[in-house]
């Protein structure tokens, strides 16, 4: 039999509820072992209701409850469920949770509520990939994109390619069971309009798959420039918040200061960098160290430039610096007395002038961090689907054997060589909706859910 398991499905903490889930067989018995409820027995109340009564342990009330009862199979893992809603904190759900275990549940693995829905056929893999994007979403988009797929988006797109797919293959495998039968050149010109046509929607779906690492990630963004230069200013203003500590005293910021913004619908994680400068003590060289290092780990470089001072050696050293990343120059003070002149020999880059003070520019630097998140590609505000790192690995897969076999059509093979390397492509997409996932998959998907989810 089904292992019924529990969990605490809200974040421990204070807070004005909790919720404790059952799953499986045993669900109902053991709510029946542990409430009370001048309504009667768990066992004889409606599917999907919900009831008033409380929990208890040794003839002692834990807490007062709502308990609310979904019977199979039109329950999120296709069980019978049970969610018991207490009072938030540290131990009233602790101890509800306790005695489920102790009448028989047991503790859940991370993802498992998720994994026994999709063993049971409720959702997809891309489904329940999608359940952790909506939980994790920082922005609209994101959140938009994790929606589409937890509607099915991406997975009736993913069947349509299947289902053509094995149209051509099921008809390539009838000639090689029938070879009495002439194969005529039009027959492989429709193989190899129809495994083109496949090749040409997987290669739509991957060009997603920088937006989906965008959205799901967000970019790394480190904010360098001399001290004084308004590294902390910049970042105060584009996050819309007081961060970064701003002081007219050069060198204020000694270590890494790191948050993440919400810019045109992208997470951006924004580090303020310590002046790169000689170090003045053991905390400041510290703080420098750390600095180098985000500029190494970053997506993309705001070097700060002082529009109120003449130019400086050190903003050619900190230009060679990020030689070769993305990067946008950032002539900042405008609201003071123009002073800088950069010389001819500076390296020309993306540039915008703000002030960080007054927000004079602020939307237009937003804009180019735009549109260099996107790789030059702005992304569509609507987002239907952006897949992921595990899909479009095996889309990769399941292209380039479509490739070959393409190459085999146009090279007269034989239709046991066609076949082989079709079947190749099936699978790979059959991996994506989970149809053809190992356990080794399975689990390490799963393995990245809280537990209780």
């Amino acid at each position: 039999m089904e292992e019924t398991i529990a969990a605490i499905s809200t974040p421990i903490g204070e807070g004005g509820i909790a919720i404790v889930r059952l799953s499986g067989p045993r669900a109902i018995g053991i709510a029946d072992a542990i409430y009370v409820s001048p309504r009667g027995r768990v066992a004889d109340f409606s599917t999907h209701t919900v009831h008033f009564g409380s929990i208890g342990r040794n003839g002692e009330i834990i807490d007062q409850v709502m308990l609310t009862v979904m019977r199979a199979p039109k329950t999120y893992t296709a069980e019978d469920v049970v969610e018991i809603n207490c009072h938030g904190g540290l131990l009233t759900a602790k101890n509800i949770l306790g005695q489920c275990l102790t009448h028989g549940a047991r503790l859940a693995e991370p993802g498992e509520f998720t994994k026994r829905a999709f063993l049971n056929g409720r959702i997809d893999l891309t489904q329940a990939e999608a359940v952790m994007d909506l939980i994790g979403a920082k922005t609209n988009r994101a959140h938009t994109a994790a929606v589409h797929a937890l509607e099915g988006h991406l997975s009736k797109r993913l069947e349509e390619a299947r289902e053509r797919l094995i149209t051509v293959l099921a008809h390539i495998e009838a000639t090689i069971d029938f070879p009495e039968d002439d194969l005529s050149a039009d027959t492989r010109e429709k193989w190899l309009a129809d495994t083109t046509a496949i090749m040409a929607f997987l290669n739509q779906l991957l060009a997603t798959a920088q937006e989906g690492r965008v959205l799901r990630q967000g970019i790394a963004v480190a904010i360098i420039g001399r001290p004084n230069a308004g590294k902390s200013s910049l970042m105060n203003a584009l996050l819309g918040q007081d961060r970064s500590i701003v002081t007219p005293i050069a060198g204020t910021t000694r270590d890494t200061i790191e948050e993440t913004a919400n810019i045109r619908g992208i997470p951006i994680r924004l580090t303020d960098t310590a002046g790169i400068r000689k170090p003045r003590g053991a905390v400041e060289h510290h703080g420098i160290s750390r600095s180098r290092k985000s500029l190494e780990a970053s997506d993309l470089i705001l070097h700060i430039v002082d529009n109120s001072r003449v130019f400086s050696k050190t903003d050619s050293e900190l230009s060679a610096l990020y030689e070769g990343k993305p990067a946008i120059q950032v002539l900042n003070k405008l609201d003071l007395p123009k002073k800088l002149v950069l010389p001819a020999e500076f390296p020309k880059r993306e540039t915008v002038a703000v002030s960080s003070l007054l927000g004079d520019g602020i939307e237009q630097l937003k804009d180019k961090i735009e549109a260099i998140a996107w790789s030059g590609r702005v992304g569509s505000a609507d987002v239907d689907v952006a897949i992921n790192e595990r899909q479009a690995d095996a889309i990769r897969r399941s292209l380039k054997s479509l490739t070959t076999a393409t190459e085999e059509m146009n090279g007269k093979s034989s239709q046991e060589i066609i076949s082989q390397e079709l079947r190749i492509s099936l699978d790979a997409i059959g991996e994506i909706v989970g149809k053809t996932a190992t356990e080794d998959i399975l689990a390490k998907i799963f393995s990245t859910f809280c537990i209780g989810k």
